[in-house]
C-alpha cells in the first residue's frame, strides 16, 4: 500500500496563509467591531436589496458622453437648463462620498461590503450611521456592489433618493427591516 504524503507537500505560500489564518481566527478573540463584518444580511433580503439598487445604477461613461452631445445639439438655451427637481436618482459611492451623506443625513440607507481589505477603512462607518440613526446594512462581496457603480469593486453604497411610489415603499420596507438587525442590535 502506498502512503499518503499530501502532509508532506511543500503547499503554495497562499495556500499556508490561508490555512495559518483559518487557524489563527479560530483561536483568538474577534473584536465586536470586527465581528460585525462577518454577519452579513439574509439571502432574501440581500436579493431585494440587489434589485432596488439595480434600478438606480447610475449612467456609464458613453451614456454620459451621449447625454452630453445630445444636450450641446439642443439649440434651445430653455431646453438646456437643468432644474434641480429633474435631476437622475442615482446610486452614491465611495467612502468619502458616503461619510458626508451620512454625516449630512442625506442618505436613506447605506450598504457597506464585508469584505473591504483592510477592513479599517470601513471599521467605523457602522458607528457613525447608529450615531446619525441611518439605517445600514452589510452584504457579501466588494465586487458585487461594484458591479452597481460600474466599478470592479466598492466599499459601501448609499441611497439618497428614489423614485416616488413603489421603490419609495420598497426602500422604507428594506430599511426597517435591517434597522432591528444593524443599527439596534448591540455589540456583543
Amino acid at each position: 500500500p502506498r502512503r499518503d504524503l499530501s502532509r508532506m507537500v511543500r503547499w503554495p505560500r497562499y495556500i499556508r496563509i490561508q490555512r495559518q489564518r483559518k487557524i489563527l481566527r479560530n483561536r483568538l478573540k474577534v473584536p465586536p467591531a470586527i465581528h460585525q463584518f462577518s454577519e452579513t444580511l439574509d439571502k432574501n433580503l440581500a436579493n431585494e436589496l440587489f434589485k432596488l439598487m439595480a434600478k438606480y445604477k447610475p449612467e456609464t461613461k458613453q451614456e454620459k458622453k451621449r447625454r452630453l452631445y445630445e444636450e450641446a445639439k439642443a439649440d434651445d438655451k430653455e431646453e438646456r437648463k437643468k432644474d434641480p427637481a429633474n435631476k437622475p436618482k442615482v446610486l452614491k459611492f465611495g467612502l468619502k462620498h458616503v461619510t458626508q451623506l451620512v454625516e449630512q443625513k442625506k442618505a436613506k440607507l447605506v450598504v457597506i461590503a464585508h469584505d473591504v481589505d483592510p477592513v479599517e477603512l470601513v471599521i467605523w462607518l457602522p458607528a457613525l450611521c447608529k450615531k446619525m440613526d441611518v439605517p445600514y446594512c452589510i452584504v457579501k462581496s466588494k465586487a458585487r456592489l461594484g458591479q452597481f457603480v460600474h466599478q470592479k469593486t466598492t466599499a459601501c453604497i448609499a441611497f439618497t433618493d428614489v423614485k416616488k411610489g413603489a421603490d419609495d415603499a420598497n426602500l422604507q420596507k428594506l430599511a426597517g427591516s435591517v434597522k432591528p438587525l444593524y443599527n439596534d442590535s448591540e455589540q456583543k
